[in-house]
């Protein structure tokens, strides 16, 4: 069962002023209300400084340069969730940064004023050691513009979670316009097919994944070879075992595809990945 975040007035932090939440607002006309104009990084803090920090900034810079968006320096934008956290006082913690397009015109055009720039935190919700997913018919398009981005564009996804919820599972699990696997609504994911451990490429158009990346270092560092590589989403429900990597699951079992249980949930492989991100997790805050 997820846990959810108390019941106390929060503080956001908002283009530079902490403020209660039932004072914080953005304007009707903002450009990521009305369009998706906007970009966000989801990160955990299990005490007063976000995990791995640095590598999420990155990922912000590179998400908002698709869109002209500019982010805060370093520095200002880290200290600002630090404060957020401290104030709050709620850990774990779920932290988000989001950067939207302003107040704009009725359209798609952008207009010119500033950006908006949100952070605001809650009780990280309570995970499960394993998942039920469902896959999609609906596929990711590793072409499109949005390829690759961390985009509030999250339409798809909310679609396909409820999917996924509705059929009693956790997480739906997209292919691409190609057929091969791509990613979950909220997660990378990593297969063990063929006597192999793969996860799909970047080419496929999934989410460079923070927790992803600190996966693939795990398992070079653990000596358990890994590869990024194509396998076709059909073959999802015969894999020997198979898990997903987010911020908040950090590494999770998958139980079940649409249905038909994976057998090796709890497989030597996910334990030691799993212990040595918990490791990693408790001596290294920025790694």
């Amino acid at each position: 069962m997820e846990h959810t975040a108390d019941d106390k007035a929060k503080t956001i932090w908002i283009n530079g002023s902490l403020i209660d939440e039932d004072k914080a607002h953005v304007s009707v006309f903002d450009h990521g209300l009305l369009t998706g104009d906007g970009v966000f990084e989801t990160m955990i803090a299990y005490n007063s400084v976000p995990f791995a920090f640095t590598r999420h900034y990155n990922r912000l810079k590179k998400s908002a340069s698709a869109f002209s968006l500019k982010v805060p320096e370093f520095e200002l934008l880290r200290d600002a969730c630090i404060e957020v956290l401290k104030k709050n006082n709620l850990f774990p913690s779920r932290l988000r940064i989001t950067i939207t397009g302003g107040p704009s015109p009725l359209g798609s055009e952008k207009g010119d004023a500033a950006e908006n720039i949100i952070i605001a935190s809650s009780l990280a919700p309570i995970q499960p050691e394993t998942s039920r997913v469902i896959t999609v018919s609906y596929p990711r398009n590793q072409h499109g513009a949005l390829a690759g981005l961390k985009t509030t564009s999250y339409g798809e996804n909310v679609i396909a979670l409820a999917d996924a919820h509705s059929q009693g599972a956790r997480e739906a699990i997209f292919g691409n316009v190609s057929g091969d696997l791509c990613e979950g609504t909220g997660s990378n994911i990593f297969v063990f097919h063929s006597q192999k451990l793969i996860t799909p490429p970047l080419s496929s158009g999934c989410l460079a994944g923070v927790t992803r990346s600190l996966v693939i270092e795990i398992c070079n560092k653990l000596d358990i070879p890994v590869f990024e590589d194509n396998i076709k989403l059909e073959l999802l429900e015969g894999v020997e075992f198979a898990f997903l990597t987010s911020t908040l699951r950090e590494v999770q079992a998958i139980e079940s595809v649409n249905g038909t249980s994976l057998s090796g949930t709890s497989s030597p492989v996910i334990k030691k990945i799993k212990s040595e991100f918990e490791r990693l997790i408790s001596t290294n805050n920025d790694p």
